[in-house]
């Protein structure tokens, strides 16, 4: 069921009228998002449930396997409270360009777009609520999702291939997928998780939970699988967790296994991406983006039959 028919079933059973216009707002939000998103042919959101998995390396170093192999793409950085990804893109700084069509985001390397929190906030600002959120999660949680489905409603992408969405971790497992129902015709989910048991156990709840609501997970891609010595090359494992067998519970495919690469993260830590295509980790990223795209073949040619 979508958001705002939730939210009048519920509206439904109580006393008082909705002089607010809520529904009316969530309704007029969703189809200028629908709107804002037609011309991309893939929505993908990139979870975890979990924090710190590498999840924003993750989904920037897609967006730029993907412009690689020759489409037009987009990031979106959906996380308020602790928005990167244009720091990690040399974009931090810039703003969106703002037209009485929208607003337009700006570019960074190979031609990636990027719309992000980030834009509205000076380099040590937190997003403050104010209000009846201050003493009320209910409130606070109502307020971020809000303010999410405005931002998606507003910014101009046009025409694009590839739409990868940087959910925030959330303080439980519901909280990705919730802002994934946001997006219209969502083609999946990558889900990002470390070998570690800590982080296989929130991993498998919050995809679930995404299940649950409807949403197809692609796939798994485990980061920080190994450590790469900066000096001689060599690999070592850093956990002694088993994403293979969290994939075959799930019924799930394992898309890569990404190494902790200090020299990438750096260069994405100042602002300057390491964009070199025969770099080892760099190919692993495009091994995986060429995985994500027979996925997606094969789902289309599967509707088609059906």
């Amino acid at each position: 069921m979508a958001p705002e028919k939730d939210l009048k079933a519920i509206l439904g059973k109580l006393k008082y009228s909705d002089d607010a216009k809520v529904i009316q707002q969530m309704t007029e939000q969703s189809e200028q998002v629908r709107a804002r998103m037609a011309g991309i042919k893939h929505k993908l959101v990139v979870m975890s449930g979990k924090g710190g998995v590498g999840k924003s390396m993750t989904t920037v170093n897609l967006a730029l396997a993907f412009a690689r192999q020759g489409s037009t793409v987009g990031v979106l950085d959906v996380d308020l409270n602790g928005p990167c990804v244009p720091r990690m893109l040399g974009l931090h700084g810039q703003s969106l360009t703002m037209t009485p069509e929208g607003a337009i985001p700006p570019v960074g390397p190979l031609g990636v777009k990027v719309a992000s929190m980030d834009f509205f906030l000076d380099d040590a600002s937190p997003v403050r609520w104010k209000g009846p959120m201050d003493v009320s999660p209910v409130w606070l949680g109502l307020m971020e999702m809000n303010v999410i489905r405005e931002f998606l409603a507003d910014v101009v992408w046009g025409d694009l291939d590839f739409l990868l969405a940087d959910l925030p971790p959330g303080a439980a497992a519901d909280k990705p997928p919730v802002i994934a129902g946001f997006i219209p015709d969502l083609a999946g989910a990558i889900v990002v998780t470390t070998p570690s048991e800590v982080a296989s156990d929130v991993v498998q709840k919050s995809v679930t939970y995404a299940r649950d609501m409807g949403i197809k997970v692609l796939g798994i891609v485990e980061n920080m699988s190994e450590y790469r010595c900066p000096s001689c090359g060599e690999l070592n494992e850093l956990f002694e967790g088993n994403t293979e067998a969290m994939c075959e519970v799930l019924d799930l495919p394992l898309l890569g296994r990404i190494p902790f690469d200090r020299k990438l993260a750096r260069t994405f830590d100042k602002g300057a991406p390491l964009l070199d295509e025969t770099y080892p980790t760099i190919q692993r990223y495009q091994e995986i983006a060429g995985r994500i795209r027979t996925l997606l073949d094969y789902k289309k040619v599967l509707a088609e039959k059906l």
